[in-house]
């Protein structure tokens, strides 16, 4: 009967979610309308009154594709990823992108060449701020945008360079809006550095030079020097996408706090202030953090999850531990434990806070919240069995809520990934025997365990994913902690001539 209730609650709460983002579409789209009206007002600041006038119909037209392009997208995200109209935040990134990319290109179009318009753009930035499969997409609904403002404007002065703009070069330009977009997804999906995206705009010149090249030909009134100018404006427009890309991507990722190869590679940086503090304040939790977020790697890798996001997750998911850091065990001295003087339910409030105050800090900070609720969920809702057992042992009962993590369980198969890395790694350097048989006995007594305790239930990870982590963590583990060979109590001199060691003068 719970289960049915919060299954309502949570049918009613999407539902709600649902139709803000739809009046969030209308209220932006309404905004794209304004802005593309300015640009018409700009084309004609004296008489724009008339312009309206005169080519209402035209108008008219572009207001009704443009609300059907939106709704098209609107549908789009309703079908294939409903989790993106959930959050407002990413609506308005999406009209945000269209817009800014909308104007770059107008005013590439009108001040330079309409061959010089930077089509590519908002292909590249959606492909890094979120992913292929959208910016695919999308990059269609864009180019028609640009293309009904283009045929339904009908105004030569706005292209400057072509005042005989005809119907020949509106198609020609959304066929290169078509290439280049798609294009620049498929070539710059494994680009991992700004100099190879900025490579990828002159890729993106060769189909679409191919294109300009084979539109002209047929032209009676064909002009070399009108083909070599389309050539040299179409290859700035390439170039321009791929640094309009460069440049504003920043400005993305700090306004709505997202991921990118690019941050993930800042953020894995041990310059990063937060990894700074953890090194300096807690250089155990640090230590481990390394060894983590190597054996996280590994593991997303192996089920073809985001690797670098794994990494970025790992390094940060103990940084609550810097509230405390001599409250836990790798960063004590050999003497001195401070919960010896304390009991064992206060002990185990400050442990599991660590997630929490994880989170807080990461938050607090303006770390993504894909990192920052990693910090939160790497532990669920297990049981702090140490602190458990001795408040058994001290008392003869305890309540098992009062030792457990605070949760949530894990929601994404990263956190999954941390959560199973994370204990394997601390079982493994604790353990004696480091040999693969006991290695692989100790992670799959790992996985099993948060399996009966429903640690996985939220985050759609499978049986064959689970058994790749445990394979992979015990040939890594295997590595990370293997056994060294014991030297000899030897001591060399200058002369490489051997000598005593203390231990044999001792045993002398």
């Amino acid at each position: 009967m719970k289960q049915v209730t919060e299954l309502g609650k949570r049918n009613k709460r999407d539902k709600r979610r649902l139709l803000a983002s739809a009046f969030v579409f209308l209220a932006c789209y309404a905004l794209v309308l304004l802005v593309v009206f300015l640009m018409f007002i700009i084309n004609e600041p004296t008489g724009w009154k008339m312009f309206f006038k005169n080519n209402f119909s035209d108008v008219f037209s572009i207001v009704v594709s443009a609300f059907f392009i939106f709704g098209i997208g609107y549908f789009y995200f309703y079908f294939e990823d409903r989790e993106f109209l959930y959050k407002l935040s990413n609506v308005v990134l999406f009209f945000s992108a269209i817009i800014f990319s909308a104007i770059i290109c107008y005013i590439f179009g009108r001040f330079v060449s309409i061959y010089a318009r930077p089509y590519a753009m908002f292909a590249l930035l959606w492909l890094f701020l979120k992913n292929r499969r959208q910016a695919l997409f999308l990059n269609f609904l864009f180019v028609f945008l640009m293309f009904s403002v283009d045929l339904f404007g009908n105004d030569p002065t706005m292209i400057s360079g072509d005042p005989t703009l005809g119907a020949d070069r509106v198609y020609t330009t959304m066929l290169l809006g078509f290439v280049s977009g798609t294009f620049a997804v498929f070539v710059a999906n494994k680009v991992k550095n700004r100099f190879g995206l900025l490579l990828t705009g002159f890729l993106l010149a060769v189909p679409t030079v191919l294109i300009i090249f084979f539109f002209q030909i047929p032209n009676k009134q064909y002009d070399w020097i009108d083909y070599v100018s389309s050539v040299g404006y179409q290859i700035l427009g390439c170039i321009i996408s791929s640094v309009g890309a460069i440049a504003f991507m920043p400005l993305f990722e700090a306004v709505f706090n997202r991921l990118t190869s690019f941050r993930l590679r800042e953020l894995t940086s041990t310059n990063a202030p937060l990894l700074v503090r953890l090194k300096k304040e807690a250089p155990g939790t640090f230590n481990h953090c390394l060894i983590v977020a190597q054996l996280a790697e590994s593991c997303a890798v192996a089920i073809g999850e985001n690797a670098e996001l794994a990494r970025a997750a790992a390094y940060y998911h103990d940084v609550g531990k810097l509230k405390q850091p001599d409250c836990f065990t790798e960063n004590q001295t050999a003497d001195y434990n401070v919960h010896n003087e304390l009991t064992p339910e206060l002990s185990a409030d400050i442990i599991r806070s660590h997630t929490r105050d994880g989170y807080d800090l990461l938050v607090q900070n303006h770390l993504p919240k894909e990192i920052a609720d990693v910090a939160r969920e790497h532990h669920g809702t297990l049981p702090i069995k140490f602190f458990y057992d001795k408040a058994v042992r001290y008392s003869g009962d305890a309540d098992i809520k009062d030792f457990s993590y605070l949760g949530p369980i894990p929601q994404t198969k990263i956190a999954a990934i941390v959560m199973i890395a994370d204990a394997a790694e601390a079982a493994a350097r604790a353990s004696a025997d480091r040999s693969p048989e006991n290695v692989e006995k100790l992670c799959r007594s790992i996985i099993e365990e948060r399996m009966d305790l429903k640690q996985f239930d939220e985050c759609d990870i499978t049986i064959k994913e689970l058994s790749t982590i445990k394979m992979t963590l015990v040939e890594a583990l295997s590595g990370v902690h293997h056994h060294r060979v014991e030297y000899p109590d030897i001591r060399f001199n200058r002369d490489k001539q051997a000598v005593k060691t203390e231990r044999e003068d001792t045993d002398a």
